[in-house]
């Protein structure tokens, strides 16, 4: 069997080395250009199963690079992961607008880099699998039965790989004794007789919102029927209604064979909608409708079909304020809202942190082979004291790295490898002198609001550049952003 081949394109000498440093191990055949004219060359010439491709680059620039790809029949379905250091919104849109599938920004975890490669093959290999039974379907009306079910399990194995990713990044079953928890469980269990209640569930990235999804779906008296997430930042524009809602053959270009959108697929189930605060405008008013109604037209259809389907919902990002810019529908709003469940940072909920940890170790030893270690004193310490920005996700993989540096023996505070975001030295030297009563508060809360006034004093109230100069998201700005009087 070949190995994969994947072509990294990077004009940094250091990253290329890297790249390949990390994902050569994993059995694959790398390919390396330092250009976008050499990775369109190279591209159309090796036929690689997947690209990695840097935003800035000399001459020909990732977008130009992606969008040339995408063009062209010979490269157009070979998935595309944009690694760079620019995370602004605009320019992570503007990569799945081009056609990529994910969007990696340095400096990166090796761990990651791998595993969004394997997911990503996986899902290519699948879906090539999935276009070939569609054809058998179109090509031999007399083992269709046959190719119907093949491709039903396509299918399905698509769905358990989307569930197996967000358990590797999401917290393995509800673990922890803090109120917070047990509000959601709670909650959980209120929902459980209402499973055609639309439920929106807020909270920092990390903090485990589909999980949360997942468990009210199980929960429900849908848990015999499919559960799709879908990442509404990463349905690309120009496909948006075909696959909400479905088309009909011959409804555009390539457009060989009817196919199911969404809302049928999860017609008796659960549509889980990731990250719903960055859901188009357009489709904001489609799915209104189709809420209201319960109906979804194909593409091309002129027929309109009933489905079933519970919606749950997700974000990070504060809805009221992007109701008041006109970013989100009110009346939206309200249709995903009926019942809410908020999910906790891990800094509000440090009495769960031992139990956290705990539960990771025995996870990931169990995966390895090994016994369970303990945490002594000193790493207990570390981790009460770390303010978690990545929230359980963080600690998750914070467990696994110490597991693999203590060996499988008691994990120690030197096995910890934490990550706390801080002002770019350049930054602090050209802040303004400060006065005694400028210091910083030892409280947590007042400490996130006091920086938080601090890069809104330095970027002149300019709430993107704020959030970057403090790596967070610019809706944990708005959160915390002083009211006018």
């Amino acid at each position: 069997m070949n190995r994969p081949r994947i072509l990294i394109a990077d004009d940094t000498p250091a990253s290329l080395s890297l790249l390949s440093h990390v994902l050569e191990p994993q059995g694959y055949e790398i390919l390396a250009v330092s250009s976008g004219k050499d990775a369109l060359k190279l591209a159309e010439r090796a036929q690689p199963d997947l690209i990695l491709l840097d935003v800035m680059m000399p001459g020909h620039d990732g977008f130009h690079v992606c969008r040339t790809l995408k063009a062209d029949e010979a490269t157009r379905d070979v998935p595309v992961i944009f690694i760079t250091s620019r995370n602004e919104t605009a320019s992570v849109l503007n990569g799945f607008r081009m056609g990529a599938v994910d969007y990696i920004v340095k400096p990166f975890q090796a761990e990651e880099v791998v595993t969004r490669v394997a997911t990503h093959l996986k899902i290519s290999r699948l879906t090539r699998e999935l276009q070939q039974r569609n054809a058998e379907l179109e090509a031999e009306g007399s083992r269709r039965v046959a190719a119907e079910t093949s491709r039903d399990k396509a299918t399905q194995k698509l769905s358990t790989l989307a569930s197996r990713e967000a358990e590797r990044w999401g917290l393995d079953g509800f673990v922890g004794e803090s109120p917070h928890m047990k509000r959601i469980l709670a909650d959980i269990e209120r929902l459980r007789q209402f499973s055609k209640t639309s439920v929106l569930i807020t909270g920092e990235s990390g903090t485990g919102k589909e999980l949360v999804a997942r468990a009210l779906h199980h929960h429900s008296s849908r848990a015999a029927e499919a559960f799709i997430p879908v990442n509404c930042v990463a349905v690309p524009a120009d496909l948006l209604e075909s696959l909400f809602f479905g088309h009909v053959k011959g409804a555009f270009t390539g457009a060989t064979a009817d196919r199911k959108g969404y809302f049928e697929l999860a017609d008796g189930g659960t549509l889980f909608l990731d990250e719903i605060g960055d859901m188009p405008a357009a489709l904001q008013a489609k799915l209104l409708r189709v809420l209201e109604d319960g109906e979804v037209t194909p593409v091309g259809s002129t027929k309109s079909h009933r489905v079933d389907v519970r919606v749950l919902s997700a974000t990070n990002a504060d809805l009221a304020a992007k109701i008041l810019t006109g970013d989100f529908r009110q009346d939206l709003y309200y249709r995903l809202a009926r019942y809410t469940v908020e999910t906790a940072p891990l800094r509000e909920r440090r009495e769960d942190l031992p139990l956290l940890a705990g539960h990771f170790l025995k996870v990931f030893a169990a995966e390895m082979g090994m016994t369970a270690p303990s945490l002594d004193a000193s790493a207990l310490a570390l981790l009460s004291h770390h303010s978690f920005p990545g929230n359980v996700r963080e600690l998750k993989n914070a467990m696994e790295r110490a597991l693999i540096l203590s060996g499988g023996q008691t994990v120690k505070r030197e096995h910890l490898q934490l990550f706390e975001p801080v002002l770019a030295p350049a930054t602090v030297a050209k802040a303004p002198a400060r006065t005694a009563a400028d210091t910083v508060p030892l409280d947590l809360g007042a400490a996130e609001h006091t920086l938080i006034q601090r890069a809104l004093e330095q970027t002149g109230g300019n709430v993107t550049e704020a959030a970057r100069l403090l790596n967070v998201n610019r809706s944990r700005i708005y959160r915390r952003m002083p009211v006018s009087k």
